[in-house]
């Protein structure tokens, strides 16, 4: 029996599940002396928060959806309430917002779409939604599991086109890439980054992040993960289980691409990309070249988190949660924050000086690094 899209990728998640609790026992940690100063300035827990739900940052403020349907806008510096919402029914992927319009999706398949806290409308999308939604220039942008894009007014809610591409039936359950360049929209198809115009939704340009060999589906999976790594016109982004790569938007070039298994999102900067390979091996690459310049294996099998750049700290949360602050420049250990001792979720999120964690067990931790 060929199962359809949505169920095909909610079996891989639980495959995926299943299979990490066959790892190895995680790398104890080594002792170290810390190199810079940084303390935990809030945290606060408002209920499940579900790993595939995703906080944003914008406007000094982080927005965070739990996936019992709360959503909150919370003031970055102190993690003061700003706004409250409840949308009546559980969240399955969050959120994205502007500033001002705040966007989620319900495991029925809803966009719902907040202005300041207020409902303003909510839409139903034909397929399951893990990746969440971008709100940019007054649009609502959503990816599906069967990888079609949908824009919808920001005001109204009113859709305005439909982009769907022949694939792989097999799709990854979790967050995939649906990014902004200038007046471009970044989405991920499969191993390939495309380029949309956010008015028509027709095709500007394609690259191939990753170029996945295998015999079945399961193996030729290689959807680019969520967040990229942007800066300036560069974009660099992992393909799962497959390559880490970096392209020039503004040329329409890929610059370089490198095979390394891993299914977490990588960080980047000016100069190095990070990220962490399937057995939590940490590999930081040239950003122009794409060469090694450092890697370590201090975190084995300690199930690494998205990384996340922050002046010359690389930033990584693991199963146990800690937070560890590395030298961006040589990987050395510079500094260690506990949480709740549950697993640091998806990739860290910054606001400012302000850096979110969500933890497994429902925690949010913000920490400032000086």
């Amino acid at each position: 029996m060929i199962l359809p899209r949505a169920a095909l990728a909610a079996a891989l998640l639980v495959l995926l599940a299943a299979c990490s609790t066959d790892r190895p026992k995680p790398t104890p940690l080594e002792q170290y002396e810390p190199r810079i100063a940084g303390r935990q300035v809030w945290n606060a827990r408002f209920g499940n928060v579900g790993p595939l739900i995703v906080p944003a940052a914008r406007e000094g403020l982080f927005f965070v959806a739990t996936a019992d349907g709360d959503v909150l806008a919370l003031q970055a510096d102190n993690g003061a309430v700003r706004w409250r919402a409840r949308i009546g029914a559980p969240v399955a992927a969050g959120v994205g917002s502007d500033g001002r319009f705040v966007s989620v999706v319900t495991r029925g398949n809803e966009v719902v779409t907040l202005d300041s806290g207020r409902e303003v409308w909510r839409k139903r999308v034909p397929s399951a939604v893990v990746t969440p939604p971008l709100v940019a220039g007054e649009r609502v942008f959503v990816m599906g599991v069967d990888r079609a894009v949908h824009a919808f007014d920001a005001l109204d809610g009113r859709r305005l086109w439909t982009m769907q591409r022949p694939g792989e039936a097999l799709t990854l359950a979790q967050p995939g890439l649906l990014a902004a360049f200038r007046d471009t929209l970044l989405v991920g198809q499969g191993a390939r980054l495309v380029a949309l115009d956010p008015l028509r939704g027709t095709v500007q340009w394609d690259l191939p992040m990753a170029s996945p060999r295998g015999t079945n589906e399961v193996e030729r999976l290689a959807d680019l993960v969520g967040p990229p790594a942007r800066v300036g016109d560069r974009v660099c982004a992992r393909a799962f289980q497959s390559a880490v790569a970096c392209v020039d938007a503004a040329r329409a070039a890929v610059l370089w691409s490198r095979s390394t298994g891993g299914a977490n999102a990588v960080g980047g900067d000016d100069e190095r990309v990070y990220g962490a390979d399937a057995s939590d091996r940490l590999t930081a690459w040239s950003a122009s070249s794409g060469d090694v310049v450092w890697n370590h294996e201090k975190f084995l099998y300690r199930s690494l988190s998205g990384g996340l750049a922050v002046g010359p700290a690389v930033v990584f949360g693991d199963s146990e949660g800690f937070v560890h602050f590395l030298a961006s420049a040589t990987g050395a250990q510079q500094l260690r924050l506990p949480t709740d001792g549950s697993a640091v979720l998806g990739t860290p999120v910054l606001s400012g000086a302000t850096l979110l964690v969500v933890t497994k067990n429902g925690g949010l931790y913000a920490f400032r690094p000086n």
